[in-house]
């Protein structure tokens, strides 16, 4: 039986790497956080941010471990940037990345019955397109011959500062003037028509046929990156359609506050704890 999910645990966790990927430009290699106890433990993905260009499996390390660390195991994978390939490359390696960690999780003590992603900006923008579209043939174009039967169906989403709407993020950029926001956004969504396919906010406009899994957005209300319009935008438009997204505004933040030590960092973690354990005590489909 897995073992409940409790924000109240605290187990010692251990952590290694794996390559998960060889794209053919690098290997891409995942984060392993794994609580140390008898499990079997619930499953997160956790998908890192960086305006689509930078970072990686590293990025979200605080909060990975301390989730990790109430009885989660937690697998952080590099995903490719922009420089490497337009969208919907990154989308694609976190699509398959969901599927592989479904195949391998049982040998790491997991279960992925009840398997969630996180997501942090950019990162945050993967896990709501994939969220919304499990089974789109595009981001499921990566075979996993080991397991050609698995598909990235999650059981929820919990972000923090996500990119719901990267044409009004785009736009912020402009009224900025911030050229290197600009460059991101335009190098990622190449050629520039397929901003509007890969754009959370106008699948729902369009009324496309998606999932509306349990959503969580934490959004800083300093942040001029993604200004917390777009979230309220974007919650509003998710309930309407349908589904539940809590969105909560930490005042006094900017983009990334989560991950540098402070009590705004601490509540924002313990939040997504507090979700993921709502989730899997509440009756959901399963996502394996």
């Amino acid at each position: 039986m897995t073992v409940a999910y409790d924000p109240a645990n605290l187990f010692a966790v251990k952590c290694w790497e794996v390559e998960y990927r060889d794209t053919g430009k690098r290997k891409l290699i995942a984060r392993i956080y794994q609580p140390q106890g008898a499990g079997p433990f619930p499953v997160l993905v956790d998908l890192h941010g960086g305006a689509w260009s930078r970072k990686d499996r590293y990025a979200n390390e605080p909060m990975a471990r301390a989730i990790a660390a109430a009885g989660m195991l937690v697998i952080s994978p590099d995903l490719s940037i922009s420089s490497e390939a337009p969208y919907p490359a990154c989308v694609q390696d976190a699509h398959y990345a969901i599927r592989w960690v479904k195949h391998q999780a049982k040998d790491w003590n997991g279960d992925v019955t009840t398997l969630g992603l996180l997501g942090s900006s950019s990162g945050g923008h993967v896990a709501q397109l994939i969220g919304m579209k499990p089974l789109d043939p595009v981001y499921g174009a990566i075979p996993l011959p080991e397991a050609p039967q698995l598909d990235a169906s999650v059981a929820y989403v919990a972000t923090r500062s996500p990119i719901s709407d990267p044409i009004a993020r785009r736009a912020q950029a402009a009224r900025k003037d911030n050229k290197s926001m600009l460059k991101n956004s335009d190098t990622f969504f190449s050629p520039p028509g397929s901003i509007e396919e890969g754009n959370p906010q106008a699948i729902l406009e369009r009324k496309e046929k998606v999932r509306m899994l349990p959503m969580l957005i934490m959004q800083g209300g300093l942040d001029d990156n993604v200004i917390p319009p777009i979230q309220e935008k974007f919650a509003a438009t998710y309930r309407a359609a349908g589904g539940e997204c809590q969105l909560e505004i930490f005042e006094g933040c900017e983009h990334e506050w989560t991950a540098v030590p402070s009590p705004a960092a601490d509540r924002s973690h313990r939040m997504v704890m507090d979700f993921i354990a709502r989730q899997l005590k509440a009756p959901q489909k399963k996502a394996a």
